[in-house]
């Protein structure tokens, strides 16, 4: 038994080996067959790798925090349509190399809604990254072409805040170049409180922003959110209460 568990270890079956014992014992209390112990035990290692796979994508994807589909509030803002949302979580967007667009005020819940989609991506096998706006900015300053090298990677890239701040030329061009060669490769969704109208004046040159949206907007979801901040809810209650 222990040269078995060793050889187990060695071809790196760590799980099975770990779950040998308890297989062993289902296997004689239950009567089961060869094949039926040896399917068992190779289901407890396809299941330890894929929580691993899982855990680590997760951690790769670099979020700011943990949110999920069903922790949303869609009751606050009933403007946003819940059944596109709904057509989202499958993930068919990332299979597709296709974009979302989410457009509204700050504090509607776009941030919110970008990781748990992205959640659900990575759920269903598909890699993600997440970078606001801040993190690009600060990124490029450290080395350019590891920045570009690794936004092309995962299968979904969340661009957050768009519009937030203002970066230099360089920036914007590295921007255009991640969305020109993950264009129709990949997925993106860029969340911002600016129109669409207003992109010229975020890249600071309105044929940039027309190349950028040329490409991206060819295959994308919209998704328009109105409403209050969520963020403010509590200060509204209070001041109801108050009132």
């Amino acid at each position: 038994m222990d040269e078995l568990i060793y050889k187990m270890k060695s071809i790196r079956l760590s799980a099975m080996s770990e779950k040998l014992n308890i297989r062993i014992q289902e296997a004689a209390a239950n009567e089961l067959s060869y094949l039926e112990f040896l399917n068992n035990l190779v289901d407890d290692e396809l299941t330890v790798r894929r929580d691993r796979l899982l855990n680590k994508r997760l951690r790769q994807a670099m979020f700011p925090y943990m949110k999920t589909i069903s922790e949303f509030n869609f009751a606050f803002n009933p403007s946003i349509n819940k059944q596109l949302i709904k057509q989202l979580v499958s993930g068919a967007f990332v299979a597709n190399h296709e974009n979302i667009l989410m457009i509204g005020p700050p504090g509607v819940g776009k941030t919110h809604l970008a990781i748990a989609l992205a959640i659900e991506a990575i759920h269903k096998g598909f890699s993600a990254l997440y970078k606001s706006i801040f993190d690009i900015a600060s990124d490029i300053v450290k080395n350019q072409d590891r920045v570009i090298g690794g936004f092309l990677k995962p299968d979904l890239l969340i661009i957050d805040e768009l519009g937030m701040k203002n970066l230099n030329p360089a920036a914007n061009e590295i921007i255009l170049e991640v969305i020109h060669r993950r264009y129709q490769r990949t997925s993106t969704v860029i969340a911002t409180n600016r129109p669409i109208e207003d992109w010229g004046n975020i890249f600071g040159d309105n044929a940039t922003a027309s190349a950028i949206l040329d490409r991206f907007l060819e295959q994308v979801h919209l998704l328009k959110i109105t409403g209050r901040s969520y963020r403010l809810r509590n200060h509204e209650s209070k001041e109801q209460k108050n009132g």
